[in-house]
């Protein structure tokens, strides 16, 4: 059994306020499925895989989500 501290703190997604902002972590006590944590600022969370959180940011680095930051009139 791995007696790390279940959740590392990675990022938060805002930090200017104390508002709480999106954080991400690292569940080292989870199933490999569901190491990695996304919290909102509404109490709700999303658990996946390193593999498909590794999907997501190679997305975001090629542009492929961009067009979720461009308005909706554009």
């Amino acid at each position: 059994m791995n007696h790390e501290a279940p959740l590392q703190h990675i990022q938060t997604f805002c930090g200017n306020c104390d508002c709480g902002c999106p954080e991400l972590f690292l569940d080292h006590n989870a199933p490999p499925e569901r190491r990695v944590v996304i919290t909102d600022d509404f109490g709700q969370r999303v658990q996946m895989s390193l593999a498909q959180f590794r999907t997501i940011v190679e997305s975001a680095k090629d542009g492929q989500l961009d067009e979720v930051l461009l308005p909706a009139n554009a």
